[in-house]
């Protein structure tokens, strides 16, 4: 009960929205954040489609090893990492239930595992990239690799908006709390509590929903009093938005260790294809 307890403590909206924060704003000082994102988005999307393809667990090893030492050098929240860690228990382990519901033994755990492996370097891929790159940084970069910007604005708008919306859901959580009533006793494993605010989380939905479409409709009119339309059809004005994008020898260092390793793991797998299990 304790350490339910202490846990319950511990997660609130407040700490989430300042984990968002330093996620979306805090990792441009990082090794990955002073790459170009051009850099970045190119070699996220190797890696997040390859992995589908690739069925040799040496090789799939040796791309998880490399996003771990991404995600650390990432410095990415350690909610984000427990969030990731908890979906894929779940998953691995709603689908083991089911084989063994349905006839299956311990010798269908091995396939989940390479489907573990697989969702992990791609999820591990993820975030090591896009919590090193701030709103405009992502922006901009896709619309250098020819994206069009009115996907590459949207994306960063909602990007950059996350935060907001956790405030405002955040102001209305804490209204519905003022004028509710909590329950009196906890009950069995804070059972009772954690109904209260899965309630409160479906009524706030709702006013969430009207306040945001106000917000972006007032965003909506002041960018274009702005001159944003013109801006985004203009090619001079997205010349000189994109000036200050320049592959340095960082990146050229960080994609030819990207190679190297690649090489050297499709080498090694192919030699040893069933490594460790």
């Amino acid at each position: 009960m304790e350490i339910v307890k202490k846990t319950l403590d511990r997660i609130s909206v407040e700490r989430i929205k300042l984990e968002l924060l330093g996620t979306a704003y805090g990792n441009s000082t990082t090794f990955i954040g002073r790459l170009d994102p051009r850099t970045l988005l190119s070699w996220y999307l190797f890696f997040a489609i390859v992995p589908w393809f690739i069925h040799n667990r040496t090789i799939l090893i040796g791309m998880f090893v490399l996003m771990v030492g991404m995600t650390v050098l990432s410095r990415v929240s350690s909610i984000l990492i427990f969030i990731l860690c908890l979906g894929l228990a779940g998953q691995v382990g709603w689908m083991f239930l089911f084989s063994m519901l349905f006839g299956g033994d311990l010798t269908s755990l091995l396939p989940l595992l390479t489907l573990t492996l697989k969702l992990s370097v791609i999820s591990l891929a993820s975030i090591a990239v896009f919590s090193s790159m701030d709103p405009e940084k992502l922006s901009d970069g896709l619309s250098a690799l020819g994206v069009p910007d009115t996907f590459s604005f949207s994306l960063s708008y909602g990007y950059r908006i996350l935060p907001t919306l956790l405030e405002e859901f955040h102001q209305i959580l804490l209204s519905f709390r003022l004028r509710g009533r909590s329950p009196d006793r906890p009950g069995f494993l804070y059972i009772r509590v954690i109904i209260y605010y899965l309630r409160l989380t479906v009524l706030c939905f709702y006013p969430l929903m009207l306040n945001t479409a106000k917000r972006s409709r007032t965003t909506v009119e002041a960018l274009e009093t702005r001159g944003f339309t013109y801006g985004l059809n203009n090619r001079q004005v997205k010349k000189m938005r994109l000036s200050y994008l320049k592959l340095g020898m960082l990146d050229l260092y960080f994609i030819a260790f990207s190679i190297l390793y690649i090489i050297w793991l499709f080498w090694f797998g192919l030699k040893f294809p069933s490594i460790l299990y």
